[in-house]
């Protein structure tokens, strides 16, 4: 009899230990569907060193950014998500030259709230990157570490309110009202229009401010899978303002050579026009960039010439002459989580 009770209570608190490991297990899962907020972000640093030049001379290339020499911080980059079945927000927070460079020191990159108003439209309102441009703020989404004449020239975030339309499979619409570009309390009554026609990864974007900044700018982005390993990233823009303004052309062809290395180039042609200079100052800027990733790191080693035209000579050469290019080396390593 004392056998059978033994057996009964081993069996018991066996059973009640699953039962308990169960609603442990329940509680925690209905605590974590209540609380649908998502921590990302990453760190970036990197290391540079000019090729054709002293690097006890202070001197970088005119683009933002990854302008500093010898052993250098990037950013660290948090971002809060939070999902709703239908609202949302997103607070997105930097800290180092890179954040400061871009958020002028705000320490905000992003910070805005958003309703799916329906399965086809979406409202944002608040502090969010711009829609033109084919590179990014964040390391992390872009293919090269130091950035383009291009994505450096125009606006990097806005403050506004912006509409996403879900038009069909293939195409989307965006349309924005917004404060003019690096304004976040707006006391001049003016303010700036935006536009985005999306088809099948090809973006055309319309940018407006009045003339108070940037004027007008027209920009596409876009890229082709030209196989499986291969891709070419396509960005174009003018912008004019009152006979002032740029324009250019860059290219982005990648190469995955497997699952953990890809090498890809950047060539830019880019532009800058004033109706008070009779020669309108031109650049051609060439980036080779490699890529290798282990779990959530990416090191990427990078070679960069920049050569002005006319009669530019922006940079000094190994012996303190004045020249038209600036070659370095870089190495950066970008964590993400």
């Amino acid at each position: 009899m004392k056998t059978i009770l033994k057996t009964f209570k081993v069996k018991y608190l066996f059973l009640f230990a699953l039962l308990s490991i169960a609603s442990a297990t329940f509680a925690q899962e209905e605590e974590e569907a209540k609380k649908p907020v998502s921590i990302s972000g990453s760190v970036d640093a990197y290391y540079q060193t000019n090729l054709s030049a002293s690097d006890t001379t202070p001197q970088s290339f005119g683009t933002s950014f990854a302008n500093e020499l010898g052993f250098a911080l990037g950013m660290a980059n948090i971002i809060a998500t939070y999902e709703g079945e239908k609202t949302g927000a997103v607070a997105d927070v930097t800290f180092g030259p890179r954040g400061d460079g871009a958020t002028g020191g705000y320490n905000l990159n992003q910070l805005y709230a958003y309703w799916n108003v329906s399965d086809a439209t979406t409202l944002t309102m608040g502090r969010f990157n711009t829609f033109l441009g084919y590179e990014v703020i964040s390391p992390v989404g872009n293919f090269n570490y130091s950035t383009s004449y291009l994505f450096s020239s125009g606006p990097f975030s806005h403050v506004g309110l912006k509409a996403d339309f879900s038009l069909s499979d293939d195409f989307s619409l965006m349309l924005a009202i917004m404060n003019v570009t690096d304004t976040n309390n707006n006391l001049t009554g003016v303010y700036s229009a935006g536009a985005q026609l999306g088809y099948s990864g090809q973006y055309l974007n319309f940018y407006y401010d009045g003339g108070e900044v940037l004027g007008f700018e027209v920009d596409y982005t876009g890229g082709f899978d030209l196989s499986d390993d291969f891709f070419l990233g396509i960005n174009a823009a003018y912008a004019d303002n009152e006979g002032e303004g740029f324009s250019g052309v860059a290219l982005y062809p990648q190469l995955a050579t497997s699952d953990e290395f890809s090498i890809g180039l950047r060539g830019e042609y880019f532009a800058t026009r004033s109706d008070f200079i009779d020669d309108d100052p031109s650049v051609f800027a060439a980036t080779l960039t490699g890529s290798y990733t282990i779990e959530n790191l990416m090191i990427k080693p990078e070679i960069r010439l920049d050569s002005w035209g006319s009669d530019v000579e922006p940079y000094f050469d190994a012996d303190g002459a004045a020249s038209k290019s600036l070659s370095s080396f870089l190495i950066a390593a970008i964590y993400s989580f």
